[in-house]
């Protein structure tokens, strides 16, 4: 065995070490030794898609479904710029995914002399619609670039990091790295301060009303979740957050936080707790939902604190350690209204209901999918109005990790998260995937890639005659 390889395979190497088990990619000329490396030596599974954007949406979605890193891998210039949106995408719905991206020989980078797929300044477009980016400057840095730009992707605020590695460095000769160097990096995360702890808990022990909500930064908080629940609290998620709190618990106001007959009852109650959420503006009747007071916020990112609603107080800390913190202190010590918990059941029965009785000629649909849909099926969407409507709300989650959606609000990015999300192989039972026939038709090639791997998706094709989102705004907003 040759005691030198190529740095691509150095790459893969430390993938493998990381336990990465799929990784998505297009092949070019700019990328050639990493994907001979996936594929040469077979430890990692990897899926030719149709194109860039295709890449990127099935490497978040396998990343949301199994709570690990995405790999996502193009090529340069155009191609990575096709994978672009999907990369925002991810940033949006705080995905940790790793984007390998290729580059022109050293000797003719940053010239702008016309090289063949170059970019003018290709890093600073990876760093606008990443994480963070960076460029691999030397064959021997190049597994230390990449285990760093990992470690930064796990760490939370999770999200996409870019990595754009010359052709020339990809195919340099290099020693074996060490175990070491070939390791997973270590991620750490923390708590909120002991005494900030200390001082909310007394704050919330009063409360007789309380109410928790989680978005997706509390995806791991499930335990904690349910720990509030039987506590009494009401506990309401953001679209990305359901499930954390299983949608058949008693407490469960699962995403109808914006729905009118839940905006009632959080007039009636006296503390809200928010963890892990933006509160994004088409969840919170565009940042104008009537919350309850005092307000606290638990967020990783210090620079959360009053970014779309006011706060009482603030938490800067891990969602589920600092959540567990909280629950560790109030069980046993809260006095719940006794009627609370049949006004939080009497309110979420209301919103579905006023949901379902409003889907007219989409209710068999919706029939059929709840029908099929199993304990462990995941539930993958883009936009169509159908997912605006009743597809982000409905079915029921039992778990954190079961949906999947364009959260940025795009179009086209269904069929290739669908995809992605049935490579992660977490269950048996099919993923179901809502699309419009316009997203549908932007991601047509990956049609092909479908078929490719035998995934098991159950593709739902809603065709309304035309842009049924803008027809709806245009029709309430500028009068047709």
């Amino acid at each position: 065995m040759s005691d030198r390889i190529t740095v691509g395979e150095a790459i893969v190497r430390l993938l493998e070490g990381c336990r990465i088990g799929c990784a998505f990619g297009v092949v070019s000329i700019h990328n050639m030794p990493i994907i001979d490396a996936l594929v040469g030596r077979g430890n990692i599974r990897y899926v030719a898609a149709r194109g860039e954007a295709g890449v990127g949406n099935m490497a978040d979605a396998y990343a949301r479904v199994t709570g690990g890193l995405g790999v996502a891998v193009t090529s340069t210039g155009t191609g990575a710029g096709n994978a672009a949106g999907t990369i925002i995408e991810a940033r949006n719905a705080g995905t940790p995914l790793l984007h390998l991206t290729g580059q022109i020989d050293s000797d003719y980078l940053d010239r702008n002399a016309g090289f063949i797929h170059e970019t003018p300044d290709q890093l600073a477009m990876l760093s606008a619609i990443s994480k963070t980016a960076y460029r691999v400057r030397t064959a021997e840095t190049a597994t230390a670039t990449v285990r760093e730009a990992i470690r930064v992707a796990l760490t939370p605020p999770q999200g996409p990091v870019s990595v754009e590695i010359p052709i020339d460095l990809q195919k340099a000769l290099v020693p074996v790295p060490d175990s070491l160097a070939l390791s997973a990096p270590s991620i750490v995360t923390h708590a909120a301060h002991e005494a900030a702890v200390d001082a909310i808990a007394r704050s919330l022990r009063d409360a007789r009303r309380p109410v928790l909500w989680l978005g997706a930064g509390a995806r791991d908080a499930g335990e904690s979740a349910q720990r509030f629940a039987r506590m009494g609290w009401a506990v309401v998620t953001s679209i990305a957050g359901r499930g954390i709190l299983p949608e058949d618990d008693p407490m469960s106001l699962a995403s109808f936080g914006a729905s009118p007959a839940v905006e009632t009852f959080f007039d009636s109650c006296d503390t809200i707790v928010v963890a892990g959420s933006r509160l994004r503006g088409n969840e919170t009747l565009r940042y104008g939902l009537r919350l309850p007071r005092p307000r606290v916020l638990i967020d990783v990112d210090e620079l959360a604190r009053n970014r779309s609603f006011s706060f009482d107080h603030f938490l800067c800390g891990d969602a589920e350690r600092t959540l567990a913190a909280l629950a560790h202190r109030l069980e046993g010590a809260m006095k719940i209204d006794g009627a609370f918990a049949g006004d939080a059941r009497a309110a979420r029965m209301e919103a579905e209901q006023t949901l379902r009785s409003g889907l007219g000629p989409f209710a068999d649909i919706l029939a059929a999918v709840e029908h099929n849909f199993g304990p462990r099926s995941l539930w993958v969407r883009d936009i169509t109005i159908s997912n605006s409507t009743w597809g982000n709300r409905l079915p029921v989650f039992s778990h954190a990790r079961q949906g999947i959606h364009a959260l940025g609000g795009g179009i086209g990015q269904g069929l290739p998260m669908a995809i992605g999300a049935a490579c992660a192989e977490v269950s048996n039972e099919a993923v179901l995937a809502l699309t419009g026939d316009g997203g549908l038709a932007l991601a047509i090639a990956e049609l092909g890639t479908l078929a490719q791997e035998r995934s098991r998706v159950v593709l739902i094709v809603m065709n309304d005659g035309g842009y049924g989102v803008i027809r709806n705004i245009q029709d309430h907003e500028y009068g047709g």
